[in-house]
């Protein structure tokens, strides 16, 4: 079935095709796009997994950026959200003060909770420390700022890890370096969000004004550089992010809390992609190349960004080698209302190396 699809996918055409960047501010629009079908291998890094990569299916376009260039991303919409970088690790927890200067590492209060803050404890209670996996804007683990900032607490914020180096003998190396911890503290003035920050020791603080980004779900900001940095691609103009990624893992119907994945994809939720999935072995009937527009089930489309999620592999956990599913495929609606099945080919290279996924999707028509 793999060899037959992706011989299929080589002969199909991209009748028109456009690029995007994410630095791009004014892209030119593409005039008649139609993807007959497509394959695409995103380069997400191989087993250290070090890159996010974004991809339009309508234009069959990537973008790509390092997983650790940035920290905070602050949401462009009507309320004010800060998102943490769940594909390094990230965490972080409210402080019972408002004075940034007042907190130290030596802080009883920090010292507390510097064991409880982090990803991947194995503890339920985590997960009051991450952003909500689904992608609600309204789920962020810093709660909404307010116009009054003498409700906008201190933050208490784990940085997590950098992207690993150690290349593996098998599986995936995600980890590098702890990054250590800062204190942050955002406040409104106007339509910009004043974020302050320092390292705990630091009895100053930086701050720095950050305008939402007309056009773009979020603004990004990067503390290794200090500054705002280019990640998503425009709103529109992005379905599918192929990254590292936080989420819920359970052993049997108990929750251990929040958990670094890999070979993880998530969806444009915030611009409403819908996506659902098809296993074969339910849905006898159904086949990846069978399938058409006429059999598509507009109440199966779900916006939770984990649509896909880990969903298209088996296995993967401890001492367990993560395989593909064969048996299922993907209805997408993207952000253009464009309707795709979709299907992956591979989850590692030719030599079994985790990081090199590689899927097919047509356009129903």
């Amino acid at each position: 079935m793999i060899n037959k699809l992706f011989k299929t996918a080589l002969c199909l055409c991209v009748i028109a095709f456009t690029s995007c960047s994410s630095d791009d501010d004014n892209p030119q629009e593409p005039l008649n796009i139609i993807i007959d079908g497509a394959a695409i291998a995103p380069e997400i890094g191989g087993p250290n997994q070090q890159n996010q990569v974004y991809i339009d299916l309508s234009t069959n376009t990537t973008t790509s950026v390092q997983r650790d260039s940035w920290d905070l991303g602050f949401y462009s919409g009507n309320d004010f959200r800060v998102v943490i970088n769940g594909s390094i690790a990230m965490a972080t927890t409210e402080l019972y003060t408002t004075d940034i200067d007042a907190i130290t590492s030596s802080t009883q209060e920090v010292i507390d909770l510097q064991p409880q803050v982090k990803v991947g404890t194995f503890d339920s209670s985590n997960l009051a420390y991450v952003d909500t996996f689904d992608g609600n804007i309204n789920g962020t683990a810093i709660e909404q700022i307010s116009d009054i900032d003498s409700e906008n607490s201190v933050y208490l914020v784990n940085l997590g890890n950098e992207v690993g180096t150690d290349i593996p003998a098998t599986g995936v190396s995600l980890d590098g370096e702890e990054r250590g911890w800062i204190k942050v503290r955002i406040l409104k003035e106007g339509n910009n969000y004043i974020l302050q920050y320092a390292d705990l020791d630091a009895t100053t603080h930086n701050e720095v004004t950050i305008s939402k980004s007309a056009n773009y779900n979020f603004t990004f900001f990067s503390f290794n550089t200090e500054s705002i940095v280019n990640v998503e691609p425009l709103a529109t103009k992005w379905d599918l992010n192929f990254s590292v990624f936080t989420d819920e893992v359970f052993a049997g119907p108990d929750s251990y809390g929040a958990y670094i994945y890999a070979d993880f994809v998530s969806s444009n939720n915030l611009e409403n992609v819908g996506i659902y999935m098809i296993d074969t072995e339910e849905n006898t009937e159904l086949s990846y190349d069978n399938f058409t527009l006429l059999d598509v089930d507009a109440f199966n489309f779900s916006t939770d960004r984990r649509a896909i999620g880990s969903s298209w592999r088996n296995g993967g956990g401890p001492g367990t080698a993560p395989s593909l599913k064969d048996n299922v495929f993907y209805i997408v609606n993207d952000t253009d209302g464009n309707l795709y099945k979709l299907q992956f080919l591979a989850l590692t290279n030719s030599e079994g190396v985790r990081g090199y996924p590689e899927f097919v999707y047509s356009l129903l028509q």
